[in-house]
């Protein structure tokens, strides 16, 4: 293993995209990304996962990141839920794959950390950039990100119901510490076209 990839998804384009989301039992979520998840990586386009079925989500190793995590990891998926599920499956598919690196609560924490250290939608929106459906240039797009944080970052489309690109999610590489920004060893396959919405949530 190389390295680390944080992705953050845009709650718009997720709404905008599913037959459905549903806003998490705190209420409707923060107009910002929202992390997907930390994810392990080989050097290729490859990952492990599931790597150890005997280390189970606690939720009592997280208690005192609660508050930060329901702000800025929140779920949308249905039935409307808490975000355990969610925290849970990210933990025991991905987490457990960084074991010998964090432990449970170091992998939520190192996550919050990276999302709270990349603020992209400030990088985006100081740059002109706006979650207002409007369309704009997938390489400025791209080039205001690495600019902010001093990294290329990898995007992925998706389509709304008309059939538009929308942003969707936004991975950047991290150091084998889990902490630190790095560039890619390979960026993920890209989904997205020369121009792109930016949609409203």
């Amino acid at each position: 293993m190389v390295s680390y990839g944080i992705c953050s998804c845009w709650p718009g384009a997720y709404c905008d995209t599913k037959s459905s989301c549903c806003y998490p039992t705190s209420g409707k979520p923060a107009a910002d990304f929202g992390i997907h998840g930390l994810w392990p990586n080989y050097n290729s386009s490859s990952w492990p996962s599931n790597c150890d079925p005997d280390s189970k989500f606690d939720r009592s190793q997280i208690e005192d990141l609660l508050s930060s995590m329901k702000k800025n990891w929140p779920t949308l998926s249905c039935p409307s839920n808490e975000g355990f599920k969610f925290w849970k499956h990210e933990w025991e598919k991905h987490g457990t794959c960084a074991e010998s690196v964090m432990d449970q609560h170091e992998y939520f924490e190192n996550a919050l950390k990276l999302k709270e250290k990349a603020n992209l939608l400030q990088i985006l929106t100081n740059s002109g950039i706006n979650p207002d459906d409007g369309f704009y240039d997938l390489k400025n797009i791209t080039n205001t990100i690495k600019d902010g944080i001093g990294y290329t970052p990898g995007l992925q489309c998706n389509k709304d119901r008309e059939r538009n690109f929308q942003l969707y999610q936004i991975y950047i590489c991290v150091d084998t510490s889990g902490t630190e920004f790095i560039e890619c060893p390979v960026l993920p396959k890209g989904t997205c076209p020369s121009k792109l919405q930016f949609a409203k949530f």
